[in-house]
């Protein structure tokens, strides 16, 4: 591995180790699916979150067209752009498990009810009890290159 790759690898490390003290800058990025009806790529911006060092996907409670394309085709491409401009082929599963589930999606609440984001969240947070029955919550695994 060159030195200039390496450099690249530790700012790419770093972007990803966000905490719930971390901007909505931060924590923002875009990813590209494939559409489930129109197999056609499609780019949004969302934000990330990490629980225990893993990586997740997920927003407030609602149906979701980036969850309904990652539960057909799970590949996908994780786009940094802030601290970072890093293009991450990516792969997704959906987190079922109940237990998991609570656990993100407690971490994601403490996140979101910092006081720094409250600035970019239209509405309160939903309770937990909504976002385990109605959001959705991919865990993402990059894929070596």
């Amino acid at each position: 591995m060159t030195e200039k790759a390496s450099a690249a690898d530790e700012r790419i490390r770093r972007a990803l180790a966000i905490t719930p003290s971390s901007s909505a800058s931060a924590r923002t990025v875009d990813i590209t699916t494939i559409g489930a009806k129109t197999g056609r790529e499609r780019r949004i911006e969302i934000w990330f979150y990490r629980v225990d060092d893993e990586i997740y996907l997920t927003t407030q409670p609602a149906s979701r067209s980036w969850y309904a394309n990652l539960l057909q085709n799970p590949q996908f491409t994780f786009h940094l752009k802030n601290s970072v401009r890093a293009d991450l082929p990516a792969m997704a599963q959906p987190v079922v498990d109940r237990d998991a589930r609570r656990r993100v999606f407690e971490s994601v609440i403490v996140d979101l009810n910092q006081p720094r984001h409250r600035a970019y969240i239209a509405q309160p947070v939903e309770p937990l009890e909504e976002w385990m029955a109605r959001s959705p919550l991919m865990h993402v695994t990059f894929l070596l290159s």
